[in-house]
């Protein structure tokens, strides 16, 4: 019998505990914790791409040498204290300027080591008319590269976190930057006090 009533008093506990779990849209805006997340990636990076595409550089460029920029996205710093995967925020990067339309873009420098094994193994195994042939990358003009950084500001159950995301477009050739963007993120956050 105490068997029994330990077990009953044990199992609502160990159904309290066990994890809920609802699929939702991916395009749902939602904070669950109030630190940066996949819908503040996505507004920097379309924001801060409509932006640098719409600055005086873009036209310059494109007037001077009659075609449109090749660029590639180099390193986005995570100076916050958050562990936040930059992976997410360069891939909207890159998403917003390829289906912008406006530039041609190259991959990062992971993707073209990738990229120059298979040519290797092309010229090893693949048919002379299939091979494809080394030399005949394209060089970026542009890079694409950036910082972000936070403030927080926090007393017992209530925080201010400040997100400030900097990008800068440089001229690979001359280092000239020729674009620097910055977009601004404050989240208040109050987090209910839990008592037992």
């Amino acid at each position: 019998m105490k068997k029994l009533c330990a077990v009953l008093l044990v199992l609502p506990l160990a159904f309290a505990c066990s994890p809920s779990v609802k699929r939702v849209e991916t395009n749902l805006v939602k904070d669950v914790g109030g630190g940066w997340n996949d819908t503040d990636a996505q507004m920097v990076a379309q924001e801060m791409i409509t932006d640098c595409l719409s600055s005086g550089w873009y036209p310059k460029y494109t007037s001077r040498n009659g075609k449109e920029p090749v660029v590639i996205v180099g390193t986005v710093v995570n100076n916050t204290m958050e562990h936040i995967n930059t992976g997410v925020f360069i891939e909207e990067m890159q998403r917003a300027l390829i289906n912008s339309g406006k530039v041609d873009f190259v991959a990062s420098s992971a993707e073209r080591g990738e990229l120059r094994t298979e040519r290797l193994d092309q010229d090893e195994f693949a048919s002379e008319e299939t091979r494809k042939a080394f030399g005949k990358e394209i060089g970026a003009d542009f890079m694409l590269s950036g910082v972000l950084n936070s403030v927080v500001d926090k007393a017992s159950n209530k925080s201010l976190v400040f997100y400030q995301v900097n990008l800068k477009m440089i001229n690979l050739e001359t280092n000239q930057i020729v674009w620097n963007g910055q977009k601004q993120i404050k989240k208040y956050v109050k987090n209910s006090k839990v008592s037992w």
